[in-house]
């Protein structure tokens, strides 16, 4: 399959065989194609693109059955086949698809890839502004499945119980300079977007995967923060360039293993990872007791076998070893926006609003319907009481969630939900999450473009060389960039949805279409209740959540919750096929029975079967079982 932008107005379509004729049948939804032949929601009609023994009009040689992604012709019904994607049964061919539609390019501009080659050439030359730090025992921590490394550390032990770390960043900057066509193409994507097998990267492989990753074994231009510590507290801050070299590529199973007792760390950045470890902790410790929130978050991470297919899903929960990158992390971002902010230095800040009191005081009220115990709720309430009083609910339902070992999920959504989302912005308010006073992205350069700009603001603002960035145009990029973000977001929960349900349809060729699942209510509407399920195959981590669908009220009778009494004068088959009808409590928590009381509610269990699978769409619908 190649690759490369895709023409506008381009579509995703399965071409058909019809008599003499291949066609092409569009596979996503259109809702904002109003072209003439159009049909409301499904993009155009079925488009003629060439002859059924396989020839199409121009472009590459397709057949029917193949996904294809096609330029219909300007004046009627026909269309040329631009790329064959592949096969519609296949997930990642489908994943691909999907990014086609979404506007995703799959691939960069012949100018921004020689741009990009060019750059990642230069780096290979010497630079002697920077502070050599290649002798300074050196480690990154990354997923196992990741492919660029933004940010490596090192740590010392100092006397007097005292400790330097340095997190080094990939000097992003020193290769893309502002207003050429690699900083213009960075600037339109914004973002990289992660789906299941693949990347739509911000910036070409020569840099993303290359010279700007913190390679092993690699000498790699970087921005270090230079921190000494006293426990949490930050003593002195430095900022450089730097010319660093990785001792040795981490991944957080491997850290966690050795954290957990099971393998040595191996010098020489074993003593480094003991003292990062300790740092993190008593970072950790601080920021949970001035009440930052407490918000364990698993996301599902797909292996695909050689045809293309879903072969694995696990969930990768919040270990320690995430956290002593995350807290490295948050300190180094604070540092920074703390001299940005002191410097008056236009930049863009990550913030993070103080929720609304009357959205903390519902998810109080919402967790006391399900048994969840919180702190008292002060009435009248401020803000700063809400942001307080938010991170204390937090760290009770994390209790409540680890006493009980159920409801993760939907108590955690129901935390997030009462919340602000946080966004860029020129003007530092502060991360009422963090409860940090001023907060900026800084360590993911590579992959996001305000990391970038914070790279640019830092160095100008220490003598690094670089331009500050324009303050005029910084409130237009704080919009444009939350909204590539939380479009990337929204794409890579889709991506998520599609793997995941291609997974299941193998589950369910080989186990049988009745198979009962263990799930758990994640989310409650009028129209019924979205679960989380597993299949209990230890291979696949019994237990953990990796499917998720929609199980409709109009399909649940109410004896099969096992919460409702007989009735008499009534056979239980006239009982089971009786209608229930079910109304949603004013919280928005539980689900109940008008006729019998029985109820379903956040976090409850549930055994359900699958009644459909919809992989376009990344749909699953349930019903319910037992």
């Amino acid at each position: 399959m190649s690759k490369g932008p895709a023409p506008a107005g381009a579509l995703v379509a399965v071409l058909e065989r019809k008599g003499r004729f291949l066609t092409a049948e569009p596979l996503f939804p259109r809702r904002d194609d109003a072209a003439p032949g159009t049909r409301a929601g499904r993009g155009p009609a079925r488009m003629v693109v060439g002859a059924a023994g396989g020839t199409s009009r121009g472009g590459p040689r397709a057949r029917a059955g193949d996904l294809v992604l096609v330029q219909r012709a300007r004046r009627g019904t026909g269309a040329s086949v631009v790329r064959v994607i592949g096969r519609p049964d296949v997930a990642r061919d489908m994943i691909e698809a999907m990014l086609l539609d979404r506007g995703m390019s799959r691939g960069f501009a012949g100018e921004v890839e020689r741009e990009a080659g060019a750059a990642a050439r230069e780096a290979e030359r010497s630079d002697g502004h920077r502070r050599d730090l290649t002798g300074l025992p050196t480690f990154t921590i990354d997923p196992a499945s990741a492919r660029d490394y933004d940010d490596a550390v090192s740590a010392v032990q100092l006397p007097d119980g005292l400790a330097r770390i340095w997190v080094h960043i990939a000097d992003v900057a020193a290769h893309v300079q502002p207003g050429s066509p690699l900083d213009v193409e960075a600037r339109r994507r914004a973002t990289s977007v992660y789906v299941p097998g693949t990347v739509e990267p911000m910036l070409p492989h020569a840099l993303s995967s290359d010279a700007c990753s913190l390679l092993p074994g690699s000498d790699r231009r970087a921005v270090t923060v230079e921190l000494e510590l006293d426990g949490a507290d930050v003593r002195r801050a430095s900022f450089y360039r730097s010319l660093i070299r990785s001792d040795q590529r981490l991944d957080y199973e491997h850290v966690q293993r050795i954290f957990d007792g099971e393998e040595s760390a191996q010098e020489p950045w074993g003593e480094p990872l003991r003292v990062a470890r300790s740092v993190a902790s008593a970072l950790a410790d601080v920021r949970e007791h001035s009440g930052a929130l407490v918000l364990d978050s698993e996301e599902p991470e797909f292996t695909f076998d050689e045809h293309g297919n879903v072969s694995d899903i696990r969930g990768r929960s919040q270990s320690e070893s995430h956290r002593v990158i995350e807290h490295l992390m948050i300190c180094a971002n604070e540092a920074v926006a703390s001299l940005l902010a002191q410097r008056g230095v236009p930049c863009l800040y990550r913030v993070h609003e103080r929720p609304d009191p009357e959205r903390i005081a519902r998810l109080a009220d919402q967790l006391a319907t399900l048994q969840v115990p919180t702190p008292p709720v002060p009435d009248p309430m401020s803000p700063t009481q809400a942001a307080d009083l938010v991170g204390a609910i937090s760290r009770t339902v994390d209790a409540h969630v680890r006493r009980t070992g159920s409801g993760r999920l939907a108590f955690t959504s129901l935390v997030l939900r009462s919340l602000k989302q946080a966004y860029y912005s020129p003007r530092n308010i502060g991360h009422a999450g963090l409860h940090s006073s001023a907060y900026c992205h800084f360590t993911s350069p590579i992959r996001r473009y305000p990391d970038l700009l914070c790279h640019r603001a830092l160095l100008s603002a220490v003598g690094g060389g670089e331009r500050e960035p324009a303050a005029g145009e910084l409130t237009e990029l704080g919009a444009w960039t939350s909204e590539r973000e939380r479009e990337a977001m929204r794409i890579e929960r889709d991506g998520d949805d599609v793997a995941r349900c291609f997974a299941l349809e193998q589950v369910l060729f080989e186990s049988g279409t009745e198979q009962v699942f263990d799930g758990e209510i994640t989310g409650l509407i009028s129209a019924g209740a979205f679960v989380a399920f597993s299949t209990g195959d230890p291979a696949q981590g019994a237990g953990d959540p990796a499917f998720e669908g929609m199980l409709p009220v109009r399909l649940l009778r109410a004896p099969a919750t096992g919460s409702s009494r007989p009735q008499r004068g009534r056979s239980a088959s006239e009982q089971q096929d009786q209608r229930e009808w079910w109304e949603l409590n004013e919280q928005a928590t539980i689900l109940r029975g008008e006729r019998t009381g029985a109820s379903l509610r956040l976090g409850d269990p549930v055994k359900v079967r699958v009644a459909r699978v919809d992989s376009v769409r990344g749909r699953v619908d349930l019903t319910a079982a037992g």
